[in-house]
């Protein structure tokens, strides 16, 4: 099985290259190596190389600079996704498309299932949101999967700026009234092995649980053991972010569940296993 990766140098890129090349001949492609806003260089690649899945990680995801890069964002992240799905298309091969939480308004109070009505709040979410539709109108033969809080060992994420305020025993103001679910990329990964060859569609993964970005923050000094209370909870307005999120944005994973019979574990286990991990790298 050959498998070519968008985004290879981010933070999930590296984790699919780095968890599936004992399963699967991986190439992974970098922004420079592949821009995905090249509709040419795209199909160009695929056509030369005849993967047999498609992994799509390569985004535009700083949320906040999306709401002032707009074009940028939509060219990325709604034109590449299209361009990634025509070329797949055209040359047969299954294609995974990584989504996100944030195609959601968070007015629900209960874990959002994938055939919930999407509304997204901001930039970010709205040209993930329109890529997602591009793909399901160009080609059958997708998954796209949805998750949400991202974590992993390559590139810049919450846990890492977290966990180096807790190693030096500071003291932070973490976001304490939007709730979501953390996810390990780790399992994220393996998740999406065990999701090939089932039925095409949208999927949600995320570790199980919940919490708010506080809730999270004083896990993460707690399990560096550093002072909890040294996260102090602040609301939404007063952060001052510029982009509009959802409030509340789990995701329910059932749909996974029942056509892969597998399950996801508890986010602070997994948070676990990450702090575990990268002490051994």
């Amino acid at each position: 099985m050959k498998v070519l990766i968008t985004g290879g140098n981010g933070q999930l890129g590296k984790a699919f290259k780095a968890n599936w090349m004992d399963k699967a001949d991986v190439l992974a492609f970098s922004k420079e190596t592949l821009d995905v806003t090249d509709e040419e260089a795209i199909y160009q690649t695929i056509r030369i190389h005849k993967p047999d899945i498609v992994i799509h990680c390569a985004a535009y995801t700083a949320v906040d600079d999306c709401e002032k890069n707009v074009v940028t964002a939509f060219e990325t992240n709604t034109l590449g996704s299209f361009y990634i799905a025509k070329a797949c298309a055209e040359n047969q091969a299954l294609l995974v498309y990584i989504s996100t939480d944030y195609v959601f308004d968070g007015n629900k109070d209960s874990p959002y299932e994938v055939t919930d009505d999407t509304h997204p709040l901001n930039i970010y979410g709205l040209s993930k949101w329109l890529g997602e539709n591009l793909v399901r109108k160009t080609w059958s033969e997708s998954y796209i999967v949805r998750t949400s809080w991202l974590y992993g060992h390559g590139g810049k994420n919450f846990v890492k700026t977290i966990t180096n305020k807790a190693s030096q025993s500071e003291q932070c103001r973490v976001i304490v009234d939007q709730v979501g679910s953390p996810t390990y990329v780790d399992d994220l990964t393996n998740a999406v092995f065990h999701l090939v060859g089932k039925t095409f569609g949208t999927y949600h993964f995320s570790n199980k649980g919940s919490c708010s970005w506080h809730e999270f923050a004083k896990e993460i000094y707690r399990q560096k053991g550093a002072d909890p209370n040294l996260v102090l909870p602040v609301r939404t307005e007063e952060y001052g972010s510029l982009a509009q999120r959802p409030t509340y944005s789990v995701l329910s994973i059932r749909n996974y569940i029942s056509n892969t019979g597998e399950s996801s574990r508890h986010w602070k286990e997994a948070l676990n296993d990450f702090f575990q991990k990268e002490e051994n790298r």
